[in-house]
Order: structure tokens, then C-alpha cells, then sequence
């Protein structure tokens, strides 16, 4: 009897790295996926923090009321890069993305001045800038002639990421769907070659316990060592996309990569122990002859 397991043993070693290779693959899809998903939100925000809000100064405002509304915009914690734009500043930004026929027919500068500023991302939304608009003229209503920002593209821009990362959000689902089937499957096909060994275990009086924790120490070992690998190839496409794509590498977020590796191994650990307790647990109450 000894000999059969022993014989079993070695069979089920190539299986254990071909588990590994599948496990591993299938991780690394699933990185993949979150690392574009991320990249999308990450482009999202970035294309909602370069559109620019104007508060636009009344003429006969004093230079204190001015600074005074600027300092405020400053003061919120979700603006971005305020600064003042003066008359002669904003023609001169005019004339340099347009034509200059308008001072021909013009002789005084009909553009406002104004305090110009980003906000972050989350706040890039209508209802939040509807808000914004409402709490600067009810403080700087007196100088304040209009709050302008372009509500017909920040509503594409927020619905078109919306939809997008909302598809992106369904494939992600249904990929992680697959990769636990298809981890499941691939370690469950691992642990049919080791099946007799466990009836064995259990035949001359082992606890369930006792025949789980050596298997589930193995299976914490398969699936870490296959989330390692996968991010290793998941590190090597990224670096290789960043070489064709050099854009790519404006959104590049460690963090995010970092949260991907930790999710790959945690998840790969995760669904080898689960799969593996619940193979050793079926072989268990299988009966002998079953096993065949």
C-alpha cells in the first residue's frame, strides 16, 4: 500500500506544476483586465481635471474683492490651480487661439477678467458644479457676473466614462466568474491524482484535519507561487505595452499596481485553499471503490 502512494505521489507532482501554469494564466487575465479598468479611471479623471471653470469679474470690482474670491476658491479643498486672468491677460490668450481681426473693429478689450481654476475629479459632475456655482454668488454675487464651465462636455465626458468603465466593470465580473471555475477545475483535476493517497490517510485512522493541512499548506504554497508568476507576466506585458504605447506611461499608478499584485495572490490563495478543502472533503466521503 505504501508503494501505490508513494507511486501516486510522484503522478501527482507534474500535475501540481501544470496547476501552477494554468492558475497562473488565468490570474494574470484577470490582472489585466484590472489593470485597464484602472487605467480607464485613471484617464477619466485625468480628462475631467483639465477642463477649466471661469468666474467672471464685474469691471468696477476693487482689487481686495478680487483677492478675496480667489483666496475662497483656493480655500476648497476640491479646487485645482486657481489664478487670476486679467483683461489684458485674457485678450492676449484670446488672440493666441484665434485671429486678431477683433481688434480692428473693436477699440477697447470686451473680455471680462476672471478667476480661472480646475476641481478634482469627483467633482467634476453637474449637480456638483451646479452647487459650486450657487455658493460663489451667494458670497461674491456682487462681483460675480457669470460661472461659467462647459456643461455639454462635462456631461459626454462623465457619461462616456460611465459607460465605459461600466462595461469594462461587467467583463471584470464575469472574468472573475471564469478564472474561479477554471481554478477550481484545474485544482480539483490536481487533486484527483493525489485521491487514493487521502482514502488511504483516512483508512488507517487519520482525521480530517490531520489529511487537510499538509494539502493545505501545498495549496497555500500553488497559489501564491501562481499569483507570483502571474504578475511577473502581467509586469512584463505592461512594460512591454508602456514601449509601443508611450503614453501609457502617464498612467502608470503604483498604487494601483501594487493593489492589483496584492489581489492576484490573495485571490489565487484564496480560491487553491478553497478548491483544495473541498476536493480533500469529496474524496473523503467517497467510498473505495468509487475512487476508480
Amino acid at each position: 500500500m505504501a508503494q501505490f502512494g508513494k507511486s501516486s505521489s510522484k503522478r501527482g507532482k507534474p500535475t501540481y506544476a501544470y496547476a501552477i501554469i494554468g492558475v497562473a494564466l488565468v490570474l494574470f487575465l484577470f490582472g489585466f483586465v484590472a489593470w485597464i479598468f484602472l487605467g480607464i479611471r485613471k484617464q477619466g479623471d485625468r480628462m475631467k481635471e483639465n477642463i477649466q471653470l471661469h468666474a467672471y469679474i464685474a469691471p468696477g470690482a476693487a482689487k481686495k474683492q478680487v483677492d478675496s474670491l480667489k483666496d475662497f476658491v483656493a480655500a476648497l479643498p476640491y479646487a485645482i490651480q486657481p489664478e487670476y486672468t486679467s483683461k489684458e491677460m485674457a485678450a492676449e490668450k484670446y488672440s493666441a487661439e484665434n485671429d486678431t481681426s477683433w481688434k480692428k473693429m473693436l477699440d477697447f478689450n470686451p473680455l471680462p477678467a476672471s478667476v480661472d481654476f480646475y476641481v478634482k475629479a469627483g467633482y467634476m459632475q453637474k449637480d456638483s458644479l451646479q452647487q459650486l456655482e450657487t455658493l460663489l454668488k451667494e458670497r461674491f454675487g456682487t462681483i460675480i457676473t457669470e460661472f461659467q464651465y462647459p456643461l455639454q462636455t462635462v456631461t459626454y465626458v462623465s457619461n462616456f466614462i460611465r459607460n465605459f468603465m461600466l462595461v469594462v466593470l461587467l467583463v471584470a465580473i464575469i472574468l472573475c466568474v471564469i478564472v474561479i471555475i477554471s481554478i477550481d477545475n484545474t485544482i480539483r483535476l490536481a487533486m484527483y491524482s493525489n485521491r487514493f493517497i487521502i482514502k488511504t490517510m483516512q483508512m488507517v485512522g487519520a482525521t480530517r484535519g490531520f489529511i487537510a493541512k499538509p494539502i493545505t499548506v501545498r495549496a497555500v504554497i500553488n497559489g501564491l507561487l501562481a499569483g507570483v508568476v502571474a504578475i511577473v507576466i502581467l509586469f512584463g506585458v505592461i512594460w512591454l505595452a508602456e514601449q509601443f504605447v508611450p503614453y501609457l506611461n502617464s498612467l502608470r499608478d503604483n498604487k494601483n499596481l501594487i493593489l492589483i499584485s496584492v489581489a492576484v495572490i490573495l485571490l489565487g490563495i484564496l480560491i487553491s485553499v478553497v478548491s483544495t478543502y473541498r476536493s480533500v472533503v469529496k474524496y473523503l466521503k467517497m467510498t473505495l471503490d468509487d475512487l476508480y
